[in-house]
């Protein structure tokens, strides 16, 4: 089974164990002949999708009613996976999604870590640190790099750690935020294992 997860930068493959991925620049989709069911944030990308039979959309076989319409169906289908959390998806932007008892809550979406740091560069050279992940978000900062990872980190935590359910990260840049959520659950294939239910689900194979 060959499942894909298309965004804006990348084709991100699984197939069987084995995951890889291909430039949206480079990657031509009709090289592929076997069925590739996927997903895709990418609207350019979907319209081309579309005229390969062999390419199968995921999206067409899930109930969107519990979910509001410019969702993007990437984090549609985190939500699919799970019955109770809150799904922190950290990649280009970090999107939180609360799920509980099956039902989804609602969600937001923020910046990035690499957006936020280019955000404090912007404003002045003078701000340009990494962030430092394994502050203590207990203690007031009293040094630079601290203070910027401080703001922008602590206001992430207070708002995933609210909803008092189990935390799920998931995404690129999930590692970094292993240090502010330790007793989060870390979940890498968290989008094909659901892709993997709704095929089930839809009797697809």
């Amino acid at each position: 089974m060959l499942l894909c997860d298309v965004g804006n930068t990348s084709y991100h493959f699984l197939d069987q164990s084995h995951d890889y991925k291909e430039s949206v620049v480079t990657f031509d989709p009709k090289t592929i002949t076997q069925k590739v069911y996927y997903i895709c944030v990418n609207p350019d990308i979907k319209e081309s999708l579309d005229a390969l039979q062999n390419w199968i959309n995921l999206a067409e076989f899930i109930d969107k009613h519990p979910y509001y319409e410019t969702m993007g169906i990437d984090r549609i289908v985190a939500c699919e996976a799970v019955k109770n959390g809150v799904i922190v998806d950290a990649g280009s932007a970090i999107t939180v999604d609360v799920v509980r008892d099956g039902h989804f809550e609602g969600g937001f979406i923020y910046p990035g870590t690499q957006a936020m740091r280019d955000t404090y560069t912007n404003i002045s050279h003078a701000l340009d640190y990494e962030f430092n992940y394994n502050l203590n978000l207990d203690i007031i900062p009293k040094n630079s790099q601290d203070a910027l990872s401080y703001g922008y980190l602590k206001l992430l935590y207070n708002e995933v750690m609210m909803h008092k359910l189990e935390v799920i990260l998931t995404g690129g840049d999930s590692v970094k935020l292993q240090h502010i959520f330790p007793d989060a659950k870390c979940e890498n294939e968290l989008l094909f294992n659901s892709m993997k239910k709704i095929i089930k689900k839809a009797k697809l194979c």
